[in-house]
């Protein structure tokens, strides 16, 4: 599989100058450091792995359950999404801090033509969502004898 990490286009080269401006400077604050720990808590990390016979897929997701997830395959993109409700709580006790997140991630990942599609499994369990891959064969003709004319 091959995996291309997105990168924020470079800024036109015209509109910089020797120094920055304020802008500049707040604007890769805001989006080196605030969004990437956001990307980072919203979106679960993936381990793959490959052996000979299977790629495996493992997503970090604690907290979540199986119901949640909605695992698609169209056209050789294999795309994992969880939605997370957060439940209304009437009580009377009051959070004076709330850390929990709730929300909806998607990811998707572009499989090679060789995965045995009608093969693929999933399993979500102590908080991993393991996707397995397995490979297919790749179809060889049957030995036979070509009569020569």
């Amino acid at each position: 599989m091959t995996f291309i990490k997105w990168q924020k286009e470079a800024q036109d080269s015209r509109n910089r100058t020797a120094y920055p401006s304020i802008n500049d400077l707040f604007g890769d604050l805001f989006d080196n450091v605030i969004t990437n720990d956001f990307r980072r808590w919203t979106t679960p990390a993936v381990n793959i792995i490959e052996n000979e016979k299977e790629y495996s897929l493992q997503m970090a997701a604690p907290g979540l359950k199986k119901e949640d997830f909605k695992i698609n395959m169209q056209e050789n993109v294999l795309t994992i999404s969880a939605e997370v409700k957060k439940e209304a709580n009437e009580s009377s006790i009051k959070n004076n801090r709330t850390e929990f997140h709730f929300g909806n991630f998607k990811r998707s990942f572009n499989l090679p033509e060789t995965i045995a599609v009608e093969k693929i499994t999933a399993n979500y369990e102590n908080g991993i969502m393991l996707v397995v891959l397995p490979k297919e064969e790749p179809v060889r003709p049957k030995t036979m004898e070509i009569n020569i004319m």
